[in-house]
C-alpha cells in the first residue's frame, strides 16, 4: 500500500521530479526521511513533516493544472521558476 511508504519512495513510484531530475519536493522529502530515521519509523512522531510534504505536493500540482490549463509547458515549472513563484508569494505556501 502507497501509504505506508516512505516519502521517498512515494517519489521514485510516482515519478514526481521535474524533467531534469530536480525534485521540487526535495526538502520535504528530506525532512520526512530524516524524521522517520531519527524517530524508529514511530509515524506518529513525523505528522507535521508528513502534513508539511502532502500540502507541498498539493500546491505544486494545483500549478502544474493551470499551466496546463493555459498551455505553459513544461506544466512543471523549472527550478529557477520555482525560486521566482515562492518568492512573489513571500513565504513557502506550505
Amino acid at each position: 500500500m502507497l501509504g505506508t511508504q516512505s516519502p521517498t519512495v512515494w517519489l521514485s513510484v510516482l515519478g514526481r521530479s521535474d524533467s531534469k531530475g530536480n525534485d521540487h519536493r526535495s526538502k520535504e522529502t528530506d525532512a520526512s526521511s530524516k524524521c522517520m530515521d531519527d524517530n524508529n519509523y514511530k509515524k506518529d512522531q513525523c505528522n507535521n513533516f508528513f502534513l508539511k510534504y502532502k500540502n507541498c505536493r498539493k500546491f505544486w500540482s494545483a500549478v502544474m493544472m493551470q499551466r496546463r490549463r493555459e498551455g505553459v509547458k513544461p506544466t512543471m515549472p523549472t527550478a529557477e521558476e520555482r525560486k521566482i513563484i515562492l518568492e512573489s508569494i513571500g513565504e513557502v505556501p506550505y
